[in-house]
């Protein structure tokens, strides 16, 4: 089992990129052979429209057409039995380089013809959200409806989909350094040591179940 995890935020070694190694770990140790792939170190654009991936018998028919450093990458996870797609909120969304990942990554197997007639390989896919808005704020700024929204896309193209978040995330080692006296260093600080590695517990476990079922 082939198992791609697809990095969409520009710092390594912090929240989404521990989490992600943390999945990519969990379905290692249950067989599967895993690979990280970094956005941010790729040069790549979102769709440009050019509708190759949908020309009645065309070459590109039911992929993307573009030529960049993306191409490899939408390659393997066309292959992979399952995919996570990592990054943090911006602005309550996902990077721009995990946005442009996704138009390439799905709008390839649209079919405007019969929406329901998919032209995408079945496989299990995860969204791994971090975030420093709380849980408790969510309903307030709507995300789980896009949480739901992306999850129910991901779930009609290839069948499975899994969400996992983990909110109030540590963004920096020395907030006294920045413009950041709103948050509360000492309790976020707190919960990075008490509550992340749950969520890094949590992120382990479900690689494991990405391949065991």
């Amino acid at each position: 089992m082939k198992v791609i995890a697809i990095n969409g935020s520009p710092r390594k070694n912090w929240n989404t990129d521990t989490l992600l190694t943390k999945v990519l770990d969990g379905a290692s140790s249950a067989g599967a052979e895993t690979e990280m792939v970094y956005l941010y170190d790729l040069n790549f654009k979102g769709c440009i429209s050019c509708m190759a991936c949908k020309l009645k018998g065309g070459k590109s028919l039911g992929r993307c057409a573009m030529k960049d450093d993306l191409t490899p990458v939408l390659d393997a996870v066309h292959e992979a039995d399952a995919v996570i797609l990592g990054s943090p909120l911006y602005w309550h969304v996902v990077t721009g380089e995990m946005r442009s990942f996704m138009e390439r990554f799905v709008f390839q197997y649209h079919n405007y013809d019969d929406y329901n007639k998919l032209m995408s390989p079945p496989k299990k896919t995860v969204l791994l959200y971090t975030m420093n808005m709380p849980e408790a704020l969510h309903e307030e700024y709507h995300y789980k409806d896009r949480f739901r929204q992306d999850e129910e896309l991901l779930r009609h193209f290839f069948k499975h989909c899994t969400t996992l978040y983990s909110t109030e995330t540590l963004q920096v080692e020395d907030y006294g350094r920045y413009h950041m006296g709103r948050f509360d260093e000492k309790a976020l600080k707190l919960r990075h040591e008490q509550v992340f590695p749950q969520d890094c517990q949590k992120a382990f476990e479900l690689g494991v179940s990405l391949v065991r079922g």
